[in-house]
């Protein structure tokens, strides 16, 4: 995304000035012309009426028909000029010979200008023409007597200039009103333009852009699903990687816009908006597809505007656990399995140092046979060699551990049909026998004995220890998630436990009384590699 010429703040600036000039100066034209117009009118009027209450005066029309003197209606026109502020008042009687003029000498002399004859014929009108005293807007009336007979006409001017002058009069009050409001819509764009800059956080156009871009990339890129909703429970936000899972769900339909509610009718999402609380790792069902949600507020100046969700499949999140597990076991084994080599080679280097040869024949002689039988038992009696090293690790262990560890197998164990149950067994087994070496720990006797029996394609797991016991109460609780007797940050094993035994479809029973051991006997259907079709 490339960086803008000009800022923001600039261009908003820039348009609303021009936008506001534009519109003002179209308005002062049309506005201009009115006020030219109305001003020209008004203008006319008031010639027009001069005139006409010039040619209803008794004085005039005596003069006009001989019996008044010319003095008289001199000094009259003369004091309505002055009264009323025309250029000039003009009688002349039916020859076009004025009686009345601003200038004494035109008194007796034909009137100037050519528009008079019209008046002289009984006519009202306005013209404009040049005349004595320059060019002048002009109204003309004809003076009628008492018998109702034209004796002559009165011809009022106003200078042109004047005209003029009142329009440019009338239009100052527009060009300044306009300069105002250009004053104004500058203050009110740079205040509108600091208004919107923050309320984008100061960020210009192509930085809002490319934040935007990133954070569309992120999401798409993100492995698991996301979902958000807005305050109203309409749905704003959804990422490849949950558009996959909602198909997979069966769920086709373009979620964006639409209700929560109605699109996925088991989520908490509006419950999160309203609440503001978060809720993690929750297992929620989608048309038979479980995943692992993490809803989260959103939340804005301390209020809930909305919430979002992340979640991924259960499935992935289980195979990953179960290879995880299976990982930590195997070098938990081999960890203990190097430890107990170390501890042998010492003895084997001080008995070789001090020279007592014989006591070192014996000692070899003797782990030797120990191992050999331990070995050939355990890969005699179970036939997945997985499954059998991690049996021989975790006897190195007990041994470390300072644990009496037997393991009993009246029966073969052949290797699964399928073999992702071993993972599980793994996980079963290594739960089991882990909780119950902590258990016998602090333990005057130390005894953890093992029981595997395959029998009419059922495996019987059974783990005995010699530890403190449980309660009914700790027994209802033990399989949760979280729960544990021994602190904090624990409590997992025996939920996972719990979580593989419900995959393989199998059962658990406890039997413990404090101060009497537990005895923990999990019954798993298995099918033999040997009996598939």
């Amino acid at each position: 995304m490339k960086k803008g010429k000009f800022s923001l703040q600039f261009i908003i600036i820039m348009f609303v000035c021009i936008v506001v000039a534009l519109s003002l100066g179209i308005t002062d034209l049309l506005i201009s012309k009115t006020i030219t117009s109305s001003v020209e009118e008004t203008q006319e009027d008031k010639a027009l009426n001069v005139a006409r209450m010039v040619s209803l005066n008794q004085l005039v029309i005596d003069s006009l028909e001989g019996s008044a003197s010319s003095e008289g209606i001199q000094a009259f026109a003369s004091q309505i000029e002055n009264r009323t502020n025309v250029n000039f008042v003009t009688i002349m009687d039916m020859e076009g010979i004025r009686l009345t003029h601003p200038d004494p000498e035109q008194v007796g002399k034909p009137f100037r200008g050519g528009d008079e004859g019209p008046a002289l014929k009984g006519k009202e009108y306005v013209s404009i023409s040049k005349g004595t005293l320059g060019p002048s807007l002009r109204a003309f009336t004809p003076i009628i007597n008492a018998r109702g007979k034209q004796v002559g006409a009165a011809a009022v001017g106003i200078s042109l200039e004047n005209v003029t002058k009142a329009v440019n009069n009338g239009r100052k009050g527009m060009v300044i009103g306009t300069l105002i409001g250009i004053l104004i819509g500058i203050m009110g764009a740079v205040g509108l333009a600091r208004y919107i800059k923050k309320t984008l956080l100061g960020l210009e156009p192509f930085a809002i852009a490319r934040l935007l871009e990133e954070r569309s990339s992120m999401l798409q890129s993100v492995r698991e699903g996301i979902i958000a909703i807005d305050q109203e429970g309409k749905i704003t936000l959804v990422n490849r990687a949950a558009s996959k899972i909602f198909k997979k769900a069966g769920l086709e339909e373009d979620p964006l816009g639409q209700s929560i509610e109605e699109y996925l009718p088991d989520t908490r999402l509006n419950r999160i908006t309203k609440s503001g609380e978060m809720e993690m790792d929750q297992e929620q069902n989608l048309h038979g597809v479980t995943i692992l949600v993490n809803r989260v507020p959103v939340v804005v100046e301390n209020q809930p505007v909305g919430a979002i969700a992340t979640f991924r499949d259960k499935t992935e999140v289980q195979l990953l656990a179960e290879q995880l597990t299976g990982v930590r076991k195997y070098a938990d084994a081999l960890r203990a399995q190097a430890h107990e080599f170390m501890n042998k080679l010492h003895v084997i280097l001080g008995l070789v140092r001090t020279e007592q040869y014989d006591t070192l024949a014996n000692y070899v002689s003797e782990t030797v046979t120990h191992r050999e039988t331990e070995v050939g038992f355990v890969t005699k009696m179970v036939i997945d060699p997985v499954l059998a090293g991690f049996l021989i690790g975790k006897l190195s262990f007990a041994r470390e551990s300072g644990v009496s560890l037997s393991i009993n197998c009246e029966n073969k164990l052949p290797k699964p049909e399928n073999q992702k149950i071993t993972h599980e067994l793994i996980t079963i087994i290594g739960n089991l026998v882990d909780n119950a070496l902590e258990a016998v720990a602090d333990r005057p006797t130390k005894k953890v004995d093992l029981m595997l029996d395959y029998a009419e394609d059922i495996l019987t797991i059974e783990v005995k220890d010699s530890g403190v016991g449980m309660t009914k109460a700790i027994q209802n609780q033990i399989l949760a998630k979280g729960f544990s007797t021994k602190g904090a940050n624990r409590g997992l094993g025996l939920y996972i436990l719990a979580q593989a035994i419900e995959r393989l479809e199998g059962d658990l029973i406890i039997s413990s009384k404090p101060e009497k051991g537990t005895n923990f006997a999990v019954y798993i259907p298995y099918k033999a590699e040997d009996e598939q079709n």
